[in-house]
């Protein structure tokens, strides 16, 4: 069973998304919070399997709250689900630590799908905003990527986890996740497949 607390300040989103997946085998929703601060509150008292994160609440947005989330430690996997794939907030969720980004109009089982995978603590993007983030980060090719990303990248060709390229390098997991945000951003690729086999292209893994 995947525990889920659901942040979002419209009430009737709040509402579809419970509904959604309390009527799916395998999931409990066991909170709602209207803003960030109290979604803090909530998943530092329920410890949800994973919190769905609306990223602009008036009161406390998700930025806030995922990065305070991380500071205190917290196991619980953050989505971020945004209604828009240009959402400025995006690139600085990833590197406050959030585990993926969907966007509201996802069809519900990715929806479930990328529940699950954040629950196992795997990267979900939705294809839209993965290329805007990697647009954002910078234009491919423009900078040769640095030793450390290059450490991370060879990690990643030999199927490792974020979990243990973090404990590999002595690093945390979001530090993980912003290198390969920058990894993606500076070979043009959109997740880590594409990423290792441009790569290999290039001869930066031989």
């Amino acid at each position: 069973m995947i525990t889920l607390v659901v942040a979002d300040d419209h009430p009737v989103v709040r509402d579809g998304l419970r509904g959604m997946f309390e009527s799916a085998p395998g999931f409990a929703v066991l909170g709602e919070a209207a803003d960030g601060v109290a979604a803090v509150d909530l998943v530092v008292r329920l410890d949800p399997d994973v919190v769905l994160m609306d990223l602009r609440m008036p009161g406390g947005g998700g930025v806030d709250a995922i990065a305070e989330l991380t500071r205190r430690g917290a196991r619980t996997r953050v989505l971020v689900l945004t209604t828009y794939d240009t959402d400025t907030d995006t690139l600085p969720a990833i590197e406050a630590g959030a585990t993926g980004y969907l966007l509201k109009d996802a069809p519900r089982d990715e929806l479930f799908a990328a529940v699950r995978a954040a629950a196992d603590g795997r990267t979900v993007l939705s294809p839209a905003v993965a290329s805007r983030l990697v647009k954002r980060v910078r234009a491919p090719g423009d900078e040769p990527l640095s030793a450390r990303e290059r450490g991370v990248l060879a990690l990643v060709a030999k199927g490792t986890s974020n979990r243990d390229i973090a404990k590999e390098l002595f690093i945390s997991e979001a530090t993980v996740k912003t290198h390969l945000t920058h990894i993606y951003g500076k070979l043009g690729a959109k997740d880590r497949a594409a990423a290792v086999a441009t790569a290999y292209g290039r001869g930066i893994l031989g």
